[in-house]
């Protein structure tokens, strides 16, 4: 891992896992709140590196980058987890809220057919980034990734999808919310 060569060294690895893989894991556990979570997110920095075939001067320097890597992660991590709560009570709400009289359902049935209309009106690229975010649940990087895009042009592409269809459905729609 510090080795004169430039390569890393499995010796320089064990060392750096050794003296800084504990702090890392506490660090990752204060901000994601899950020591599954904190180990996970640990390992990922680890495999990054060693993927990446990372070769720093000093054992300081490699810690240091671990520090950031982790500390991102876990961050990513609760963000992801602090929206899935906040779906999961919007889901909630929306289950005991739909045995509602029949007249809700029939314009729940009619905003979908909008929506869908409106979402089959969008042009290729734009629908696609919506529909695997929002129907598929993929994050922006593993969208880029099935698009062969960067992880902003998708975050773009959303924002202009959601846009697009948000004035589409403002024009056609009296139920859209």
């Amino acid at each position: 891992m510090f080795s004169l060569s430039g390569t890393p060294d499995e010796a320089g690895l064990r060392k750096l896992y050794a003296t800084a893989g504990p702090m890392l894991v506490r660090v990752a556990f204060r901000i994601a709140g899950s020591t599954e979570a904190a180990e996970d997110i640990v390992h990922d920095a680890f495999a990054r590196m060693i993927e990446k075939g990372m070769v720093f001067p000093s054992l300081d320097d490699a810690k240091f980058w671990l520090i950031r890597v982790v500390k991102n992660g876990a961050l990513n991590y609760a963000k992801r987890k602090g929206r899935e709560v906040k779906a999961y009570e919007r889901w909630w709400r929306g289950e005991r809220d739909s045995a509602g009289p029949a007249d809700e359902t029939v314009i729940r049935e009619e905003s979908a057919k909008e929506l869908r209309a409106g979402l089959d009106g969008l042009p290729d690229k734009l629908r696609s980034v919506l529909v695997l975010k929002e129907y598929g649940g993929l994050s922006y990087k593993e969208i880029g990734r099935v698009l062969g895009i960067s992880e902003g042009n998708v975050k773009v592409r959303a924002f202009r999808a959601r846009e697009a269809l948000l004035a589409k459905l403002g024009e056609d729609s009296k139920h859209v919310s």
